[in-house]
């Protein structure tokens, strides 16, 4: 289906083919590594019931947490749009940068000088060992777009994935419209 080929700053949107995934059934997520070594990216579209708060107290911030994916979900990650207040911060693409001084960004969320819309963290992450992605593409898993977003950290994150269906179009918009479970329609 796409013709685009993977790469640090698009979007990977699951084809409704992989509806029984429970990780990324439905999910959008921004590359934010791809080389030789394999690939990296996050689920900007499926917020889970915790704060920063619930997981570090020492951080009086309650910006939600998402799911980014099912490798090391006992991790915290990071995406942000604020280089120059988080140092040793890592340009994905288009002024969006991931991680960076943790010290710093904790001074940052506990003086309420960050706003939600610059930065999105992360428990765990999506990820492929070389080649993987390119098989799961081949399998018609993914469809690799561009990232038309001004800001893809301040995006509605329950429409993001029915949007990029119908912007595809064709067949893609009676999924787009398909109820959660289609088969309880």
């Amino acid at each position: 289906m796409s013709a685009l080929i993977p790469e640090k700053g698009k979007l990977l949107i699951s084809e409704p083919s992989i509806l029984n995934d429970q990780s990324f059934n439905r999910s959008v997520i921004y590359l934010t590594e791809h080389n030789n070594e394999g690939s990296i990216g996050f689920i900007i579209n499926k917020p889970t019931e915790f704060v920063i708060n619930d997981l570090i107290p020492e951080i009086n911030c309650n910006f939600t947490v998402y799911n980014g994916g099912p490798v090391e979900k006992e991790n915290l990650y990071f995406v942000h749009k604020i280089p120059n207040r988080i140092p040793n911060s890592v340009e994905i693409a288009n002024g969006i940068y991931w991680g960076g001084d943790f010290n710093a960004l904790t001074e940052q969320l506990n003086s309420k000088s960050i706003k939600p819309c610059e930065i999105r963290f992360f428990l765990g992450y999506s990820g492929w060992s070389v080649k993987q992605l390119s098989q799961e593409l081949e399998e018609t898993s993914w469809i690799v777009v561009k990232n038309n977003y001004e800001n893809i950290l301040n995006i509605n994150t329950k429409e993001i994935w029915k949007n990029q269906l119908l912007k595809i179009g064709g067949d893609y918009k009676i999924w787009a419209n398909a109820p959660l479970n289609p088969s309880l329609n």
